[in-house]
C-alpha cells in the first residue's frame, strides 16, 4: 500500500508516491503559469490549477507502477483565493495568488483594526493574507458565489468536502489564534460571515473518498505548504526552525503548545492539529526569492538559476552594490506592501556578477532578519536553521546565509519536504482515527454515566482498554513523525531488534 501526496504550489504542482518503506517510488511535476499585471495583480487560471493536480497525480502513479493506494494528502499554496459555484464546483474567474497586492486599499481603510486583528488572529493586516483578498473579490463577483482558499475548492472537487485545515485557515486573518476556530469579530471587520466559510479540520483525519485517481481512496491529510515542510523537517519542539527558498522565502519556527504573538514583526499561527492537540509556530516571509531570480533572468542579468553560483559566486563581493528584493512589497518584519525593489551603489565598474551577488546578499539578509526576530520572540537565538527548496542548490546563497546568521544551515536532503509532510499527515490520518475512536468508546464504558445508555457504573476494564488505545495513538504519532523525518534524511525505521531503530536505506 502507498500514499499519494500532492503539493500544489505557486509555480508547479508536484505529486509523489511514497511506499510502505518510506521511499519515493513515483514523482511528477506539472508547471503552473502565473500572470502578473501592472496594477499589482497576480493571477492563475483555476481550471489549469485543477488540471495540474490531476495530471501530476496520474503521472506520479504511472511512474510508480500504479500501486494500491492507502491514502491521499493535499498540500496547498496558502493564501491564494478564488470564487466558485458550490453547487456545480465551477470556478468564476481566475484565482488571486498570495502575491497579489490589489487589496492594499482595503487594508489601508481598515488600518485602525490592525492591532485588534493581530491580537485575535496573530497576523498582520496585509494584502498577503486571505481576508483582504476575499473582501476585494467579494465586491467584484456575484453574491451567490463562494469565496475560499484554493485548498477548499480542490478538496471539494476531489472528495466533496467543504473544509479547510487549521494551518491553512490560520493564514486568513479570520481564525482565532488560541481556539483554532473562526472568529465572528474578525469576520465582521471584513464584512464576511463565518457561516459562509468552510469547516475547520485537523491535518490528519478522514475528509472523504476520492475516485479521481482510480478506486475510492480516502483523503486523510491536508495542510498549507510551509507547515507541512516544517513537520517533515522535524521541527516539532519550541525553537526549531526551517526556511523554504521557493517562489518566496518562508521561515517558520515552532513554538510548541503555546500560541505566540510576535513582538518583533513576525506572525503567530497554527502549525498543525493532531487529534485535539494544536501546535503553533512563528512565521516570517520574503515575498520574492525564486521570483526575484526569475526576474533577474527575464531582465537578462542571469541566464539560469545556476548563475547564482557561476556569476554571484565568481566575485569576491558585491562591490558596494545592494539589492532590496521588494518586487511584491516587503513582508515581515516591515509589512510595507507599497515598498519597491531597488539596486543601489552601482558604478561604471559594476558587472553582472556584482548584481547577482547583491541579489544573493539581499535575499540572505532578509532571511537573517526573520531568524533574528524569531530568536528575540523565543528569548533565545536560533542555534541552527534547516532549509529546503530549489534555491538551496546554490552553495553561494547558503554560505552567505550561514555567515549572516552565524549558525549552521542544514539542507534537508530530500527535495520533497512539503509533499513528505502532507504524506505523513495522510498516513497518520488513515491509520489512527479508528483506534482513537475505540479509545473514546472504551473510556466511556469505563466511566459509565451519560455515555452509556443504561447509565451503569463504570467498568475498570474499559479504562484499561482506553489507556492502551490512547497509548497506541501516541506511539503511532511518534513513530509516524520519526518515520517521515527519517525518510527525508535517507534513513528508515527498522524493527529487526523488536524495538524501533534508525538505519540507512
Amino acid at each position: 500500500m502507498a500514499v499519494l501526496a500532492i503539493d500544489q504550489g505557486t509555480s508547479a504542482t508536484k505529486a509523489v508516491v511514497v511506499a510502505d518503506d518510506g521511499s519515493v517510488i513515483g514523482l511528477a511535476e506539472v508547471p503552473v503559469v502565473v500572470h502578473a499585471t501592472a496594477d499589482g495583480g497576480v493571477e492563475l487560471d483555476a481550471d489549469a490549477l485543477w488540471t495540474s493536480v490531476v495530471a501530476a497525480g496520474e503521472q506520479a502513479l504511472a511512474a510508480a507502477g500504479r500501486p494500491a493506494l492507502h491514502a491521499i494528502g493535499l498540500a496547498n499554496q496558502g493564501e491564494t483565493v478564488m470564487a466558485w459555484d458550490r453547487a456545480t464546483g465551477r470556478p468564476e474567474g481566475p484565482a488571486i495568488v498570495w502575491q497579489d497586492r490589489r487589496s492594499s486599499s482595503i487594508c489601508d481603510a481598515l488600518a485602525h483594526h490592525g492591532p485588534r486583528l493581530a491580537h485575535l488572529t496573530g497576523l498582520e493586516l496585509d494584502p498577503y493574507f486571505v481576508a483582504p483578498k476575499m473582501a476585494w473579490l467579494r465586491e467584484r463577483v456575484a453574491a451567490q458565489l463562494t469565496i475560499t482558499t484554493t485548498d477548499t475548492w480542490l478538496l471539494h472537487r476531489l472528495c466533496g468536502a467543504f473544509v479547510s485545515d487549521v494551518a491553512t485557515a490560520g493564514r486568513t486573518l479570520l481564525l482565532d489564534l488560541e481556539t483554532g476556530s473562526w472568529s465572528d469579530e474578525a469576520c465582521a471587520i471584513f464584512g464576511l460571515h463565518a457561516a459562509d466559510l468552510p469547516t475547520v479540520v485537523g491535518n490528519a483525519q478522514p475528509l472523504g473518498e476520492c475516485s479521481t485517481f482510480g478506486g475510492n481512496v480516502p483523503i486523510t491529510g491536508a495542510c498549507v505548504d510551509q507547515q507541512a515542510a516544517l513537520f517533515a523537517e522535524g521541527c516539532h519542539t519550541a525553537g526549531e526552525a526551517k526556511c523554504t527558498y521557493g517562489t518566496g522565502a518562508f521561515m517558520l519556527a515552532c513554538t510548541g503548545s503555546t500560541p505566540t504573538r510576535s513582538t518583533n514583526g513576525l506572525v503567530g499561527c497554527p502549525a498543525w492539529r493532531l487529534g485535539d492537540e494544536l501546535t503553533w509556530c512563528l512565521d516570517g516571509q520574503v515575498y520574492t526569492v525564486g521570483a526575484a531570480v526569475s526576474w533577474l533572468i527575464d531582465m537578462g542579468i542571469m541566464s539560469e538559476p545556476a548563475d547564482l553560483d557561476h556569476l554571484g559566486g565568481g566575485v569576491a563581493d558585491a562591490a558596494g552594490v545592494t539589492f532590496v528584493p521588494a518586487l511584491a512589497g516587503l513582508a515581515a518584519p516591515y509589512w510595507k506592501p507599497h515598498a519597491k525593489a531597488a539596486f543601489t551603489g552601482m558604478s561604471l565598474g559594476t558587472e553582472r556578477g556584482h548584481l547577482v551577488r547583491a541579489a544573493i546578499d539581499g535575499i540572505a539578509a532578509q532571511v537573517a532578519l526573520l531568524a533574528q526576530a524569531a530568536g528575540r520572540d523565543l528569548c533565545a537565538p536560533l542555534t541552527r536553521l534547516r532549509v529546503d527548496g530549489g534555491l538551496t542548490r546554490s552553495r553561494t546563497l547558503l554560505q552567505v546565509q550561514a555567515d549572516l546568521l552565524q549558525c549552521p544551515v542544514e539542507v534537508y536532503p530530500s527535495p520533497h519536504a512539503t509533499a513528505l509532510g502532507v504524506g505523513a499527515f495522510a498516513a497518520l490520518g488513515a491509520g489512527l482515527p479508528a483506534i482513537f475512536a475505540l479509545g473514546i468508546r472504551a473510556l466511556a464504558y469505563g466511566a459509565g454515566g451519560d455515555a452509556e445508555v443504561d447509565h451503569e457504573a463504570g467498568h475498570p476494564i474499559g479504562k484499561v482498554l482506553a489507556i492502551l488505545c490512547f497509548a497506541l495513538v501516541v506511539i503511532g504519532i511518534a513513530l509516524g513523525i520519526t518515520y517521515i523525518v527519517a525518510t527525508g534524511f535517507g534513513k528508515t525505521l527498522s524493527f529487526q531488534n523488536f524495538y524501533p531503530t534508525l538505519v540507512s536505506k
